[in-house]
């Protein structure tokens, strides 16, 4: 089983960048399609982006293309989102997971996650 902690979050201005990441331990993470979410106060959890086991493929919520990149090392065990022209509307703990990318609009399905790492964008 892959265990999951989150780390990069913070305080941006709206316009700035912000670089997360993933990292994991347990020998599976190379197994798993891997995908992040964010969840913003009194708001469903919604999709961000997901990778691939091998990072050959990628999807992205409609509100983040061109704005963010997924990847993935898993030789360093360790997913990343890149954020750049953060907006108010980005603000949000953003978790990571283990699922399949075919089910990114079922949550459910994601069978491990991460704590959550808080990203606050200021006007």
């Amino acid at each position: 089983q892959v265990q999951l902690v989150e780390s990069g979050g913070g305080l941006v201005q709206t316009g700035g960048s912000l670089r997360l990441s993933c990292a994991a331990s347990g020998r599976t993470f190379s197994r798993y399609d891997m995908a992040w979410f964010r969840q913003a106060p009194g708001k469903e959890r919604e999709f961000v982006a997901a990778v691939t086991w091998n990072g050959g493929d990628t999807n992205y919520a409609d509100s983040v293309k061109g704005r963010f990149t997924i990847s993935r090392d898993n030789a360093k065990m360790t997913m990343y989102l890149q954020m750049n022209s953060l907006k108010p509307g980005d603000a949000a703990v953003y978790y990571c997971a283990a699922g399949p990318i075919s089910s990114v609009d079922k949550p459910d399905l994601f069978h491990t996650w991460g704590q959550g790492t808080q990203v606050t964008v200021s006007s």
